[in-house]
């Protein structure tokens, strides 16, 4: 997976109307990934930073979100030097050959508002190793206007996303029913994002 662009493509600071464009390529490299294999014998944990890409949001039409998130493959990394060399190789995540990750959303559905956050599910569609399927994501978006200034020194504003859900490895055709004593099926994916939209 040598890039895993979990996806929002890049357009101009606003957008139709009142929507904004969020860039989620974070210059101070906060923006991560976690991710956990708890298979029988072992358990795999790692994290991934290359993440980019950009979201349409309005507030006042929260369910029109859309937009694509990458997530560069190769800068996926876990403490054990041979397992990742393994999990970048060609018979696992063939970094070179697939290099990004990709969720692309379509829409927001289920809405509902608690306090400042807005909790939903992403509609859209993960692409993995070149296999594209149809997901609905548990989202909680946060929209923090005027707050970017605090956070990297720049008039604007923020949109904070949190999603916790799993994929299983075997739907992208990542050894199937293999080394499943080791190697769990179900990867568990903690996301933790802040895009940016700079005031011009």
């Amino acid at each position: 997976m040598k890039h895993i662009r979990f996806f929002f493509f890049f357009f101009p600071v606003l957008l139709f109307g009142g929507a904004k464009a969020f860039d989620f390529k974070d210059p101070k490299g906060v923006n991560t990934v976690i991710f956990q294999l708890d298979a029988l014998l072992e358990s795999i944990n790692g994290s991934a930073g290359g993440v980019s890409g950009n979201v349409s949001f309005d507030p006042e039409k929260p369910a029109e979100t859309s937009g694509t998130i990458s997530l560069e493959a190769s800068s996926l990394r876990v403490d054990n030097s041979v397992l990742q060399e393994h999990m970048h190789g060609e018979d696992w995540l063939d970094v070179q050959k697939f290099p990004t990750i990709e969720f692309s959303l379509a829409n927001l559905t289920e809405l509902k508002q608690q306090g400042r956050s807005l909790h939903a599910l992403a509609e859209g569609k993960m692409t993995i190793r070149n296999v594209t399927l149809k997901m609905n994501l548990p989202v909680e978006l946060t929209y923090l206007e005027g707050m970017l200034e605090k956070r990297n020194r720049v008039p604007g504003d923020l949109l904070i996303v949190r999603s916790k859900f799993k994929v299983k490895r075997d739907d992208f055709g990542i050894k199937p029913g293999e080394y499943l004593d080791k190697v769990a099926n179900e990867i568990d994916i903690s996301i933790n994002l802040a895009g940016a939209c700079p005031v011009k």
